[in-house]
């Protein structure tokens, strides 16, 4: 919100919009791109760390990769790889289209 253009922010305030306007209506719409690059990036970290979890005893999707490494199953291996980088690649398409708002217009 903070790296919406100022000159932005002053027209909203000269045509006489709250703060509460200008926050819902130009603040966070201009923001919209940028806080979504953030959740995708908390979303792939988060991905990684199941797998740093997994090698740790954590359940989930994360141990599945490790103990297809630690018992050498390439077909085990290669399924669930294939499960993260397919996880990552859906959600990495899903926000960034939620945060381009040239297709999506509010």
């Amino acid at each position: 919100i903070r790296q919406v253009d100022s000159e932005t922010v002053e027209a909203g305030e000269a045509f006489g919009a709250s703060n509460w306007q200008i926050l819902r209506g130009i603040q966070l719409p201009l923001a919209v791109p940028t806080i979504m690059a953030g959740v995708n990036q908390v979303i792939m970290l988060s991905l990684s760390m199941a797998v740093i979890a997994g090698m740790v005893g954590a359940p989930g999707l994360g141990q599945e990769v490790v103990s297809a490494i630690s018992t050498l199953d390439l077909a085990k291996g290669v399924e669930a790889g294939l499960a993260v980088v397919f996880l990552a690649v859906f959600l990495d398409r899903l926000t960034a289209a939620l945060g381009d708002s040239t297709k999506y217009p509010s």
